[in-house]
């Protein structure tokens, strides 16, 4: 094999980065550096980009408390090299075994997660606008083929997106061989990890077995073509999502706090975007997008074609039934007794805001609030005399009585739905609606994150 100049190389990287419009003078970036070849070449690249555009740059590094005396090396080395290089270092020591077993996640996925928590943390700290990762077009060969054999839809096929909202990843263009090839011809060196080589993960034996037959026996640009093809596709799916949003809401509506597609709506769709809609309203209504595949889309899709009262099994305790009018979702809830504060059937967790994040997805379960102006300890209970909820952003308000009235709720399960409240200030009312009062703004910087039936939350791909 040939590897590219080191003129290309730079060449590659700057051009993709003005085409996905990443950085500009005034933007102060975080850069995730571990230390390995991916994120060094990363840190490099963006050295000769401030020479030549002027922004602020900043170095964080987690050490994830797993790989022992390993893990210690890799922080030295890039301690060491953010000296050398003049660049802002904040250094981070986490316990990733313990985050993963308290909230039930793999390592790999804990790590992620606390990666994203230490980063949106030095960039509220720091003022920071962008937070850059070392995602390479080889990685993004790995998710695209790991999503195929998993089963995927058009949001799979475009990859790891270039840029989401702060997160930016310049080095999509270029492949880990042309990585190598830069950092060895100019001596820099890198660490290794040596779990990277472990095949006991998924991810490492596409990286180390799949793509190198593809490479040696199929194509040796397979990985360029690949990468190219994802990127027109992720292009492709920035517009058919805004045409999926508008057809799903075109076609479902709420009755009794429960999602329901509405067949005659449903049929209007043109076909090719039908799978997508089912796949992005079962996703909202299960609270996360992992592991929901194209089987559970297709088994959704041919409830249509069963008769009423036919029910379906779906990722994350969903069910849907078949009705006259088209298909309902719902949560399946454990029976449990209630137990207070404690009540397992809760999950209660605050966060920093992301900056520029003040949307959220539209979920049955999940809710977020405005943590700032809550005044009283949030109590998850069932309703009392006086609970009202603000209803509209004027502060137009209804006690509960009214709105269970009005939304037609029988006299029997009044009392049996949950609340979430500040006082008798109603935050929620699960499964119905969320109050106006408590809306995440741009003014907001922590989070209240309310979720019912064991804590599941939205897919993360970072």
């Amino acid at each position: 094999h040939s590897f590219p100049t080191r003129r290309s190389s730079d060449l590659k990287v700057k051009a993709y980065v003005k085409k996905w419009h990443m950085l500009q003078k005034e933007d102060s970036v975080i850069a995730g550096i571990s230390g390995g070849a991916d994120s060094v070449c990363l840190l490099f690249m963006l050295l000769k980009l401030q020479k030549e555009l002027g922004f602020a740059l900043m170095a964080v590094h987690v050490n994830h408390g797993i790989r022992g005396a390993e893990a210690e090396r890799d922080e030295a080395y890039v301690k060491r090299l953010c000296r050398q290089w003049n660049v802002r270092l904040k250094v981070y020591r986490e316990n990733v075994p313990a985050y993963a077993k308290e909230h039930g996640m793999t390592e790999e996925e804990a790590g992620r997660d606390i990666r994203r928590t230490c980063f949106c943390k030095v960039l509220k700290e720091w003022g920071g606008t962008k937070i850059a990762l070392a995602h390479h077009e080889n990685d993004n060969v790995e998710t695209l083929l790991w999503n195929l054999c998993r089963g995927t839809g058009i949001r799979g096929l475009g990859g790891i997106a270039p840029v989401n909202d702060v997160w930016i990843r310049p080095l999509l263009c270029v492949k880990r061989r042309e990585i190598e090839s830069y950092l060895k011809k100019r001596g820099i060196s890198y660490c290794t990890d040596t779990t990277n080589a472990d095949r006991r993960y998924m991810r490492n034996r596409i990286r180390m077995d799949v793509i190198p037959y593809l490479e040696d026996c199929v194509n040796t640009e397979s990985v360029s073509h690949m990468g190219k093809t994802m990127e027109r596709m992720y292009e492709l799916e920035q517009y058919i999502l805004e045409e999926v949003g508008q057809y799903k809401e075109s076609c479902t509506g709420w009755k009794n706090g429960r999602r329901i597609i509405r067949q005659a709506e449903y049929t209007k769709i043109p076909k090719a975007l039908r799978d997508n809609v089912l796949h992005e309203i079962l996703c909202e209504t299960a609270g996360r997008r992992k592991d929901i595949e194209e089987v559970h889309v297709q088994m959704l899709r041919d409830l249509f074609t069963k008769q009423v009262g036919k029910k379906i099994d779906l990722p994350y305790g969903v069910t849907a039934i078949r009705t006259y009018e088209g298909v309902r979702f719902e949560k399946n809830i454990p029976e449990a007794s209630y137990a207070g504060d404690e009540n397992e059937l809760f999950s209660i967790r605050v966060f920093d805001r992301e900056p520029g994040n003040v949307t959220f997805p539209e979920k049955i379960y999940t809710k977020w609030f405005d943590y700032d102006i809550i005044k009283n300890t949030v109590k998850i209970r069932h309703r009392i005399a006086g609970d009202s909820i603000v209803i509209n952003r004027y502060g137009g308000r209804k006690k509960l009585k009214q709105y269970f009235t009005d939304q037609k709720v029988p006299q029997e399960d009044r009392d049996k739905i949950w609340i979430a409240a500040d006082g008798d200030e109603v935050l929620w009312i699960v499964g119905y609606r969320q109050s106006q009062k408590y809306q995440i703004t741009e003014k907001t910087t922590k989070i209240l994150e309310i979720q019912y039936y064991g804590g599941e939350e939205n897919g993360r791909d970072n």
